[in-house]
């Protein structure tokens, strides 16, 4: 019975290891940032590991308000892809905590 207690135990201690190391990831990822953008550059966006939009810079030359539509689309376009590439870099600091385990609910 001790050696199953002991092992058990065994097994609290490491996932209280990972939870501490996916904190302090979670943490440096908040600093952690990613570019995309839209139109040959003429939309970017800068996006954290978090998932939050950090930043937006419109070149001037695509303002126009007859072409309104047009710089809406760069922007989601730019947006999506910065959620994306975010996304994966989550993915992949994670993975290096888990070595690979997908776990339901810890990455977006």
């Amino acid at each position: 019975m001790a050696k199953g207690l002991g092992g058990m135990g065994n097994l609290l201690k490491q996932a209280q290891e990972i939870q501490a190391k996916l904190a302090q990831i979670q943490e440096e990822l908040g600093r952690k940032t990613v570019e995309a953008s839209a139109g040959g550059g003429m939309v970017r966006v800068t996006v954290n590991g978090q998932l939050m939009l950090s930043s937006i810079q419109v070149d001037p030359a695509v303002i126009n308000r007859e072409e309104k539509e047009m710089l809406e689309d760069l922007i989601l376009a730019a947006v999506n892809e910065g959620m994306r590439r975010a996304r994966e870099m989550v993915s992949e600091e994670m993975s290096k905590v888990t070595g690979g385990l997908k776990i339901p609910g810890l990455m977006p």
